[in-house]
């Protein structure tokens, strides 16, 4: 793979799934299959999204049931989050949507189907899915980590996109209200006469 320029940005991904056959299809574009692993484990990937070298950093969680719940460190750690169910698994679908309500209304979020391709176990509709992505506005997809490398990778492009939006837009409305407030003092410097036009003695 080449080498990115050290200038890249970092972009802190989290999971809230155990999703290692995802990660690993990102990573190095193989499946290995899904595995159970006990602990969270935490990558670091360099890619370009979109022409800018991006060092992705990506937690993969571990809950050991639907009570574990991410941490307030790893809330406070990531840039964003792919929500991942599987479309086999209702009950990850329904932790899905306890997770996103520890989350605040800002948090750059896509949400993910994983195991698009055993339609013949679904227990969640696609339908499900787009509605709750329309509820989260957030970017949605299914895809099969067994079959699909292009569409697991555009997942987490998705994410770092909106990670990179919202930083904008943060950006963007903090420079608007300091040049707002300074150029509201010289809005009202120019309402008043100017020196020149004052009456001489």
């Amino acid at each position: 793979m080449a080498r990115y320029s050290c200038t890249c940005f970092s972009r802190r991904i989290v999971f809230v799934l155990r999703v290692a056959a995802l990660t690993v299809r990102f990573l190095t574009r193989r499946y290995i299959g899904e595995y159970d692993h006990q602990a969270e484990n935490r990558y670091k990937h360099e890619v370009l999204v979109d022409g800018e070298p991006i060092l992705f950093e990506i937690l993969d969680t571990c809950p050991k049931s639907e009570e574990d719940l991410p941490s307030c460190e790893t809330l406070h750690w990531a840039d964003g989050f792919l929500l991942v169910y599987a479309i086999t698994d209702r009950r990850s679908f329904n932790f899905v949507r306890r997770v996103k309500q520890m989350l605040g209304c800002d948090t750059p979020l896509a949400l993910v189907g994983n195991k698009g391709d055993m339609v013949h176990l679904r227990q969640v509709s696609t339908e499900e899915g787009e509605i709750l992505a329309k509820d989260y506005e957030c970017w949605f997809s299914e895809v099969a980590a067994a079959e699909q490398v292009t569409q697991v990778a555009e997942a987490f492009h998705e994410l770092c996109r909106e990670v990179m939006s919202v930083r904008r837009k943060n950006k963007q409305s903090l420079l608007d209200r300091m040049l707002g407030t300074k150029s509201a003092g010289l809005r009202a410097y120019s309402r008043g006469k100017s020196d020149s036009a004052l009456p001489k003695e």
